[in-house]
């Protein structure tokens, strides 16, 4: 009986993680707008490529609605030439989202949550393959722990409201890792080979590399894992020359898989989308890095705050990260201590190990700081969720023997990790941490900051980046002018009728500034007649200094002044005019 009673709680306390997890993900999915990255995955996911963009012409805000449509009959094949030819990502998560989107795009009109929501099913996912990974390497009581720690990582919940291929990766190399795990003990515990568990992870692994190239990453450092392993275990390996076998024709069985895409890999990394990532100084990648694992366990608000609560918030992340850290480094070595979880436990921090050997060769030797965006250590968060979730279990030695749940109840500190990251988890769904780059919302509340005034907003655009942040600005700009049309739609009827005649002219520019930045007044002025006699134009200029913009510029037959107290950064500039007849 009380055997059943623990079974019961387990999975009762499994399934309450996992539901906790849905809500959080789900929680306020649409209230921040879609970012650049955001955009151009709606733009490939719903079988359009750059050319379906109206670029050097004038057109309203409100036309958005026709850009972003799902288009029919599209291949993968036909996706995937896509993204060869004006992205820098393989095709499979694009071809899966063009799928997903094809079964809901009739089904009402939140496009954002459905573009959204895959994402936030593959952290689900996660929660429970994190479990199993524990559960497999360590104990029930740790599957349990990671599983809680998953679903209120602010990290984890954070790309989950991500329309990207982070989570789905995620999943994948957690998988991955959970076949690998069970090929070690089949090596080193149980002495046999099972090749059908080989099999799962060439398939998984091709799979995932497709998915994201960083999976490439993942895969060598478990590759690397397993050598390590058979280089520094002094347990006789049976039959060692069929495992080493096994792992070459495994390595070239994924090696093969990715042989049709690869040309189009090496061209992706020389393409000018990657150039946004800075060369590396001294040592910034360490402490970027060590800034990302403090954000995946606790995250306040510090961005765009007030300077007190930046600081206060700020500190208060770092002592509890460092009080966290110590629990997880004493865990750690007692889970290094014990025979029947020290060989999980090492397999778990050499890949970490590995991956972040990957990440910093390609900061410091390639150039390309990619610790500069946290959210590219999803290649190891699996690992190091499950690390922190067991050594915390063992840490609290003296409830070893208790059931998981009594464990979490009776020891504050447990309470302590997870409430903390269940607060995280507000902010970041209430839009007060990690909020989206460049600010969309922000920079579209500066531009229609004067209703009853039209405005048109111009992208100067070099590349299709400056293409997909420009689109991210309108779209936000679309719902900054329906959330005031719709604050306001209580007002008496002179007022309804004064916003009516003023909603459609919120216009939106793509224009050509490969000839140079002054080639864009050269085109506004030529544009056809506007039919209106002021106007406020603003202009944003990627690699463009405040004094470049001129003080006068002409659109159609308006004269526009430079508004100096108007001007902004968000990475880019974007500046005010002023324009009267």
């Amino acid at each position: 009986m009380m055997t059943n009673l623990k079974f019961s709680l387990h999975y009762l306390g499994l399934a309450f993680f996992i539901t906790l997890a849905i809500v959080l993900r789900f929680w306020n999915l649409e209230l921040k707008p879609l970012w650049m990255d955001e955009v151009i995955t709606a733009i490939f996911s719903l079988g359009k490529n750059y050319s379906s963009i109206p670029l050097d012409v004038v057109f309203p805000v409100e036309s958005l609605r026709d850009i972003f449509y799902y288009q029919t009959g599209v291949t993968c094949p036909q996706i995937a030439e896509n993204l060869a030819r004006e992205s820098t990502h393989p095709p499979l998560f694009f071809c899966g989202m063009y799928t997903w989107l094809g079964t809901v795009a009739q089904e009402g009109n939140e496009w954002v949550s459905k573009l959204r929501s895959p994402s936030v099913w593959f952290g689900v996912g996660l929660v429970v393959t994190v479990y199993f990974l524990n559960r497999l390497a360590f104990s029930r009581k740790a599957g349990l722990m990671a599983a809680a720690f998953v679903a209120v990582s602010p990290f984890a919940v954070y790309l989950s409201q991500e329309a990207r291929h982070y989570t789905l990766p995620m999943l994948t190399i957690g998988l991955s890792l959970l076949v690998l795990i069970q090929i070690q003990q089949d090596i080193f515990q149980y002495q046999r080979v099972r090749i059908w568990l080989w099999l799962a992870w060439i398939v998984i692994n091709s799979i995932s590399i497709y998915i994201h190239y960083f999976c490439i990453i993942a895969f060598i450092a478990e590759i690397a894992t397993l050598i390590v392993l058979f280089i520094w275990q002094k347990v006789k390996i049976h039959k060692l020359h069929i495992v080493w076998l096994l792992l070459i024709l495994s390595t070239s069985a994924v090696a093969i898989a990715i042989i049709p895409w690869l040309g189009i890999m090496q061209n992706h990394l020389n393409r000018s989308e990657t150039s946004w990532l800075p060369t590396p100084q001294h040592i910034e990648p360490l402490y970027q890095t060590l800034i990302s694992w403090v954000v995946m366990v606790i995250m306040l608000p510090v961005e765009n705050q007030a300077l007190p609560t930046i600081i206060i918030s700020g500190l208060l992340m770092l002592l509890f990260a460092g009080w966290l850290a110590w629990k997880v480094f004493r865990g750690i070595r007692l889970l290094l201590k014990e025979p029947h979880t020290s060989l999980s436990t090492q397999s778990l921090l050499i890949f970490t190990t590995f991956v972040l050997l990957g990440i910093f060769t390609i900061s410091y030797i390639l150039g390309k700081d990619i610790t500069v965006a946290p959210r590219y250590n999803f290649i190891y968060y699996p690992s190091f969720s499950a690390l922190i979730a067991a050594s915390l279990i063992r840490e609290n030695r003296s409830l070893q023997d208790q059931n998981i749940l009594k464990i979490i109840i009776k020891n504050y500190q447990l309470l302590i990790i997870l409430f903390i990251g269940f607060i995280g988890c507000i902010f970041v769904v209430s839009n007060l941490a990690f909020q989206k780059p460049y600010l969309p919302q922000q920079v579209a509340k500066n531009i229609y900051q004067e209703p009853s005034l039209p405005v048109m907003a111009v992208m100067a655009y070099k590349n299709n980046q400056d293409i997909a942040l420009g689109l991210s600005y309108a779209l936000a700009l679309s719902r900054e002018t329906e959330n005031y049309q719709l604050s306001k739609s209580k007002q008496n009827t002179n007022t309804r009728n004064k916003i009516q005649k003023h909603q459609n002219i919120i216009n939106f520019a793509f224009l050509n500034q490969k000839k140079g930045f002054e080639s864009i007044f050269e085109q506004l002025s030529q544009l056809p007649n506007q039919n209106i006699s002021q106007l406020n134009l603003w202009i944003f200029a990627p690699d463009i200094r405040r004094r470049d913009y001129p003080e006068q510029t002409k659109v159609s037959q308006l004269s526009c002044n430079i508004d100096t107290n108007q001007h902004y950064r968000i990475g880019i500039p974007y500046q005010l005019y002023r324009c009267k007849m």
